[in-house]
Formats: structure tokens, C-alpha cells, sequence
């Protein structure tokens, strides 16, 4: 664990002297939901590079709040220095994963209730940007992908020391690939013959394992979903989703509502279910003659399908192409 934590300091270090830009997807439809109030308080829970913090900070003026989180310790200097030059003073900066929400509120001594919490859980632009970070298979890069120091795992350790089994099932699982047995085998293959350290060489592994009719089909570059899988084991996107949806709920105020901005359908799929689960006032099977759970339903769903970017977004932000935004109210 030192070790890890001292190769991503490292690295974060060389870093800091990017600079760091993102363009917020579906900002107004985010700020429609929210509808932002003189002296209210939300969170930002993923603020990249503070878009939804900067227009949630303007609404709520000097008597509101808001609390942003981000793993990215370049993401927190970034909207920092933006917040000093509008002289924005009602935004409380934290620099942490957002599964750890609720410890870190309480360590400020601000345990809720809030009038909203928002997630964007997409990649920022300046994160694909950089190819140090080694999340972009355009660029050759070092096999990092991890979201801050913070992070549970270094993407080279799950490539080179997970076995050829467990990395057949984040191929499958996380990253939807179909052909994820014979990835992990050429993984596993040429690993044995020296490490992999290079975001390249995984995809010049993908580009010979994956057949040319199967890459003709794919809209996207046929390493996206090793990545993807890579990504989301590196940094347990997925356990940690859940995690903060439900510490979302728990910290609203009657009436708060929650807005996640997903772009993948594993992300939209967890969000999706953990709004309609909570929108119930009984979770037994149908079968069951009269409750037995004890649930209490404490969302109710705004929109019956999710918003998606306008074509005059998607122009401007192409990033936006794959956005989905649900959202849900406190009862």
C-alpha cells in the first residue's frame, strides 16, 4: 500500500501543472431539476471542473452552501483558483472519494439536511486529455487510470497480477465485452513475457485478439471496453455508486432531490433500479400474500426516461452523445 501510494503521488505531482478544463453535460436540465434557491444547500458530488458548482455557488448566493467533492487533486486547484477569481466564497472544496460523503460531512460538522446532491459520472475532458493519466487508448500513456491517490488499485497491478480469470470477469462484466476470454488470454499471455505498463500495449493486444468484422461493427475504437473495465476496477466505480446514492438519500431534506448524469449502461442501470427500489413502498415477491419487508417507498421518480442532451449540446460537446440524466425526489 505505501508503495502505491507513492507511485500515485508521484505521478499527481508531475500533474499539477496542467491545467485542467471540462465543459459540464446538460448543465440547464441539472439546474432545472435542482431549482436552485437563495440560501439553500446541496452537494456536488463529482465536481471536476466545477461547472455545476460555479452555477449551484451563483443561485444560492452568499447565504447558501455548497459542499463539492472530488478524488482529483488537480480538479480541486482548478475550481479553486476559478472560485478566488469570481470571489466565490460559499463553496466548501473536499478532496476525497464520494463514498466517503457522509464521514467527511460529519468531519465539517454538516450532516444534512441538503436540497439536493448532483453526479456527473463521466470522464472529465482534461482527464482524457492528458495521456499520463492513462485513460485514453489515443494516446500512449502509463497504465494508471486512477482517479486521485486515493484510489484502491493501480490499473498495472490488476493488468499484470490479477489472474486470467478475474480479468475475463471485469472484461465481462465492467466492460461488456464480449470478447473477454480471449482478451484476458492475451493478457495473461504476454505478460509472462514482460510486464505491461503501457496504456499502447493493451491496445495492440486488443488489435490482435479482436477479429476485423467484429471492429467493423463497433461504432467506438474496439479498445473502449477494456478500458472501460480496466477504469472501473481501478477505481470500484461501481460499489462506490451505490454507496453514495444511498448516503444521497439519506442526507436530502424533504423534497431534495438527486440528479446523476450517467454514460454508460452499467452506471444508468444502477441508478435506474436504485431509484425505482426506493420508489416502493414494498419490495416482496408478488407472490407474497402481504408485505414482509417492511419498506417504505422515500423517492419519487421526476422523470419517467431519462433527458438526454439536445443535438445543439451534442454538436457543441460531443461528450454529451452518451449522457443520461435521471433524477428523483425525496417524499
Amino acid at each position: 500500500m505505501i508503495k502505491l501510494v507513492a507511485q500515485l503521488l508521484s505521478r499527481w505531482t508531475t500533474f499539477c501543472s496542467m491545467e485542467y478544463h471540462h465543459t459540464p453535460v446538460l448543465l440547464q436540465e441539472v439546474l432545472a431539476v435542482l431549482q436552485p434557491q437563495e440560501g439553500q444547500r446541496f452537494i456536488d458530488a463529482t465536481l471536476g471542473s466545477g461547472g455545476y458548482t460555479m452555477a449551484l455557488a451563483k443561485a444560492v448566493g452568499p447565504t447558501g452552501l455548497i459542499v463539492s467533492f472530488d478524488l482529483d487533486p488537480l480538479a480541486i486547484q482548478a475550481v479553486r483558483e476559478k472560485l478566488s477569481h469570481e470571489n466565490i466564497q460559499n463553496v466548501l472544496l473536499i478532496n476525497d472519494n464520494f463514498a466517503n460523503l457522509t464521514k467527511d460531512l460529519r468531519k465539517q460538522g454538516l450532516e444534512g439536511p441538503f436540497n439536493g446532491v448532483v453526479l456527473d459520472l463521466g470522464l472529465s475532458s482534461a482527464q482524457l486529455a492528458d495521456a499520463n493519466r492513462g485513460f485514453s487508448f489515443a494516446q500512449d500513456g502509463p497504465l494508471d487510470m486512477a482517479f486521485g491517490p486515493g484510489s484502491p488499485y493501480l490499473t498495472s497491478e490488476i493488468v499484470n497480477h490479477w489472474t486470467e480469470s478475474e480479468l475475463r470477469r471485469i472484461i465481462r462484466d465492467y466492460g461488456e465485452e464480449p470478447w473477454a476470454g480471449p482478451l484476458a488470454k492475451a493478457i495473461a499471455k504476454y505478460r509472462r513475457r514482460q510486464p505491461i505498463t503501457r496504456t499502447k500495449e493493451l491496445v495492440e493486444i486488443v488489435e490482435q485478439v479482436l477479429p476485423p468484422h467484429y471492429v467493423a461493427r463497433s461504432r467506438h475504437h474496439p479498445a473502449t471496453k477494456l478500458f472501460q473495465a480496466l477504469r472501473i476496477a481501478t477505481n470500484q466505480e461501481l460499489e462506490n455508486l451505490t454507496s453514495v446514492l444511498n448516503q444521497s438519500l439519506s442526507l436530502l431534506c424533504p423534497h431534495g432531490r438527486i440528479v446523476a448524469v450517467t454514460f454508460h449502461s452499467l452506471e444508468d442501470r444502477i441508478v435506474k433500479h436504485f431509484f425505482l427500489r426506493e420508489s416502493k413502498d414494498c419490495l416482496c415477491p408478488p407472490e407474497f400474500p402481504i408485505c414482509q419487508c417492511g419498506h417504505h417507498a422515500q423517492l419519487k421518480i421526476i422523470y419517467r426516461h431519462p433527458l438526454r442532451a439536445s443535438e445543439a449540446e451534442k454538436a457543441v460537446n460531443p461528450r454529451a452523445r452518451s449522457a443520461k440524466l435521471r433524477a428523483a425526489s425525496k417524499l
